[in-house]
């Protein structure tokens, strides 16, 4: 296997630098393959995965190792331990994102405009990748090949920085990833690797270099990120989720999606955080979930109204706090509320912006929320944990955007590609449209492709 080609810690300032130069050239070859190219760098990357998986275990036993120390001591949460781990079946899972995403169509080139502005005077608005793309993300593993691939698929470079816990499991990903996609022809240097804290400092500053950051973390670090540097970011600094159970909802319906979405993985940004319950069925349905939520070892901290229903259970009193709290843990707040109205405005006051459902037969109800509810993804009768690049059918995701431009919600390979124009002349030139004797444009919409005017220019 090719030695890898990230440092350590010590790394100075202009490799960093370097690196990013090296991202940048490889972007502009990567921009121009063909489908096919792209589509054998992925298959080989899933391949080579699976046949190093005792190099990847191996690697990761090490991280996990060392964090289950960090969590004795203190300084790492049960939660990011879990996140952290990699198995034989998570290998698998990761073959089949990776050739997944392979079998997507190719988000570039695509004929977004075409139009005659006169006659032999055409434009074309074509999509294309955005360039290099730089990715800081958490101590999971597993995120390096997702975004790795969407990248590759989308025809961008990448610059990777996971968690310092899964420092072993992703450079050994990293050396499999790169190596591989090589060998089919991907341009060397495409996917680049950076481990120290500092040198995500140096990061920030290569906006001549670096087109897009994508920061998954703490909102803390999220802020950090977007306060500190020139790039343009997408991404979400936190997921405070709701599920407001309505008074037409249907009771067995509500206590499954209520507690899936809380406990099936508790440790994601798209776990509900906040139940929001109508008055009107709060006796009958707060008891049910409760006794889920107890079975399970899931906290709850109500408010007043809930303390009064749930008293027969262990229940603590929320506090302001609480309702902006994302917890990413078997904690769960919960709040009873007079009308649909006020869980909405709740929702769109102490949100995130991130993923809200609503449980109700009542299709008018369900309409009203999903309209007002001002988040990337709002649902009807449905989990929370539905918020997600590959239950989406977007092969996968490289993170879940509440911006409000570019991308928004789960962003998979359309949120990794803009556009550009193309104009064909015939030797035409603006002095002929102004002054009195200007020619009128035309601004006729064609129903000709990129694609066949590319073909016309191959020859």
């Amino acid at each position: 296997m090719a030695p890898c080609s990230c440092r350590g810690g010590s790394e100075d300032r202009d490799a960093v630098k370097s690196k990013a130069i090296e991202a940048r050239k490889a972007a502009l070859e990567l921009a121009n393959l063909p489908t096919e190219v792209k589509n054998a760098g992925l298959k080989a990357m899933a391949k080579a995965i699976v046949e190093n998986q005792r190099i990847v275990l191996e690697a990761n036993a090490r991280d996990i190792e060392e964090a289950e120390k960090a969590v004795g001591r203190g300084d790492l949460t049960k939660a990011a331990l879990q996140r952290l781990k990699l198995s034989e079946g998570k290998i698998r899972d990761i073959e089949r994102m990776v050739k997944s995403v392979a079998k997507l169509e190719d988000p570039v080139g695509k004929t977004l405009l075409s139009m005659e502005l006169d006659r032999g005077l055409e434009l074309y608005k074509v999509s294309c990748p955005i360039g290099v793309i730089g990715v800081v993300f958490e101590a999971r593993p597993d995120v390096l090949p997702q975004i790795s691939a969407l990248c590759l698929k989308s025809g961008n470079a990448v610059i990777l920085k996971g968690g310092r816990e899964a420092k072993n499991s992703n450079e050994a990903l990293f050396k499999i990833i790169a190596e591989a996609t090589e060998r089919e022809g991907i341009p060397r240097g495409w996917i680049q690797l950076i481990e120290a804290r500092e040198e995500v400092r140096r990061l920030l500053e290569l906006d001549q270099y670096v087109d897009l950051l994508i920061p998954r973390g703490s909102k803390e670090f999220v802020r950090y990120v977007q306060e500190n540097t020139k790039i343009p970011v997408l991404g979400h600094s936190e997921g405070i989720c709701h599920i407001y159970v309505d008074r037409g909802a249907d009771l067995a319906k509500a206590v499954d999606i209520c507690f899936d979405a809380k406990v099936q993985y508790p440790a994601v940004c798209n776990a509900v955080e906040t139940l929001l319950v109508h008055k009107d069925i709060a006796t009958e349905f707060l008891p049910r979930i409760a006794e889920k939520y107890s079975e399970a070892n899931v906290e709850m901290r109500g408010c007043e109204k809930t303390l009064q229903v749930l008293r027969d259970y262990e229940v603590k009193r929320a506090t302001e706090e609480d309702w902006r709290t994302e917890y990413l843990d078997l904690i769960i707040s919960i709040k009873v509320v007079d009308s649909l109205e006020e869980a909405v405005q709740h929702i769109n006051t102490y949100g995130s912006k991130h993923t809200d459902a609503i449980i109700t037969e009542d299709r008018r109800a369900g309409l009203k929320f999903l309209q007002e509810v001002d988040s990337s993804s709002v649902m009807l009768n449905a989990s929370t944990r539905f918020s997600d690049g590959y239950r989406y059918g977007l092969g996968a995701e490289v993170g879940i955007s509440t911006n409000k431009i570019h991308a928004r919600g789960p962003t998979g390979l359309e949120g990794l590609v803009i556009y550009k124009y193309y104009v064909i002349g015939g030797g035409h030139v603006v002095a002929d449209y102004v002054g009195s004797n200007a020619r009128e444009f035309t601004h006729v919409k064609l129903q000709k492709r990129w694609g066949d005017v590319k073909r016309e220019l191959e020859g």
